[in-house]
């Protein structure tokens, strides 16, 4: 009989010969979360199913150096889908890959890779990680400014031909990709949308989210418009979170659920949340990676800042769901924290990595927060014990850069490739003479 992996490789040469497939191209991501691509032709399928191919690393961020370029692609054959916008007479397909050293072992530098290895130990502790995340974007008439489509508020059904039916053709095309969706809706800030995709788990939520980013921008394109994930980018707005809902499970069972908590949370999911919380400011530059990921990050906006929890209170960093009878498998946490900018393969390593922390060592969680944390004031929140996130990119590169566990979680090479690239990008940002600057000091300095 054929193993999964030979039925895999069977039917992609199979639907590529019978759909009379064009093109297929090979996807991946780089350490930023850039999806990264190249097309070869059905003649070439089948050796690069078996053996991969060859490709130049050296210019991929955060891959490789000059004198150790060679990288080889092998497409995993359970993401193979036809691109929904691929002409009929010019179909084109599409796969993931894994990234190897030529002789064949895992690079060490290949986000996929390092989401691989934190959810094996995941499994070697026997649990499952899902996630479920919210992806918020903008529609603009273009890339040139912020010029809006629509002027709905949130849940508003905006009037027809507008950006409401760009977000019903980029449902559609993600379920033609075998993406489902859990929901959509308007968000809060005019022309902000939002699609909620469903829970699986972490590796093909990873795939589905550059996915999902790469369809939303296609159609966005395809209608003449722009989509952007930028986390802030009009001032005085809300930005756009990828809130994540996540949950370990062991076997069929939801590890996070327990009948007889008053929050019908387990001892493990509270130390989950715990560990999040404890590790939440040094995870930050992974799951918030920009500059602009920090002007979202401000008192005021739905964003959360402060590292607390609740089931009710959506201004705090981690929120957990009501508890609905018979539904003890959706009982899960929702954590706040993550733009939709970010590298998920990274973004959902690091999450990991920290409630697991938490469940190891056992960390207490403190109770839940009720009210609204941004109307405590500063010496009240000291004397509850609520810290806070870094205020800048700078802060959070430096928490990240002495963190022990997202070195760990991410390793060595993806780590320092990381923090080299984000300290970069700060300095590039602060020598910068913004428009504020010259409007604020140039009249009177």
């Amino acid at each position: 009989m054929l193993d999964s992996k030979e039925k895999g490789r069977e039917y992609v040469l199979r639907t590529t010969k019978d759909k009379d497939i064009n093109l297929i191209r090979l996807w991946f991501t780089d350490i930023l979360g850039f999806l990264k691509s190249f097309s070869i032709t059905p003649r070439e399928l089948e050796g690069a199913l078996a053996d991969g191919v060859g490709f130049d690393g050296s210019s991929i961020e955060g891959f490789a150096r000059i004198d150790e370029s060679d990288m080889v692609a092998l497409p995993d054959t359970t993401t193979f889908q036809i691109l929904p916008w691929s002409a009929p007479e010019h179909l084109v397909a599409r796969m993931f890959c894994d990234i190897l050293r030529p002789g064949g072992e895992p690079f060490d530098g290949d986000p996929r890779y390092v989401l691989k290895r934190n959810l094996k130990r995941a499994a070697e502790l026997g649990y499952t990680f899902y996630v479920g995340p919210e992806m918020e974007y903008f529609y603009f008439r273009n890339a040139e400014g912020t010029k809006i489509l629509d002027e709905g508020g949130y849940f508003d059904l905006t009037p027809p031909d507008t950006a409401s039916d760009l977000r019903i053709e980029t449902i559609l095309a993600l379920e033609q990709l075998g993406i489902s969706v859990q929901s959509s809706h308007h968000e809060g800030a005019a022309s902000q949308h939002e699609i909620d995709l469903c829970y699986t788990d972490a590796l093909t939520m990873a795939d589905n989210v550059m996915t999902c980013r790469l369809v939303i921008k296609q159609v966005a394109l395809k209608n003449g418009v722009y989509a952007t994930f930028m986390p802030k980018p009009v001032f005085g707005i809300n930005g756009s979170g990828m809130h994540v809902h996540q949950s370990l499970f062991s076997g069929d069972r939801n590890a996070f659920f327990d009948e007889n908590d008053r929050y019908y949370l387990s001892k493990k999911a509270k130390h989950y949340i715990a560990g999040l919380l404890k590790h939440a400011p040094e995870i930050a530059a992974v799951v918030s990676q920009w500059v602009n990921s920090y002007k979202r990050l401000v008192p005021g906006y739905e964003a959360p800042v402060y590292l607390s929890w609740a089931r009710r209170n959506r201004s705090d960093m981690i929120r957990v769901p009501e508890y609905q009878p018979g539904k003890e498998n959706s009982t899960r946490i929702e954590f706040r924290v993550p733009d939709p900018a970010c590298n998920p393969y990274l973004a959902f390593s690091v999450m990991l990595a920290a409630g697991l922390e938490g469940i190891k060592k056992e960390y207490e969680l403190a109770d839940p927060i009720e009210q609204n944390v941004f109307e405590m004031s500063s010496q009240e929140r000291e004397q509850r014990g609520i810290g806070s996130l870094p205020m800048n990119l700078s802060d959070a590169i430096s928490l990240t850069e002495n963190s022990q566990l997202v070195r760990e979680a991410l390793g060595a090479h993806v780590f320092d490739s990381f923090i080299k690239n984000k300290k970069i990008e700060w300095d590039r940002y602060r020598v910068q003479v913004t428009e504020y600057e010259l409007k604020r000091y140039l009249p009177i300095l």
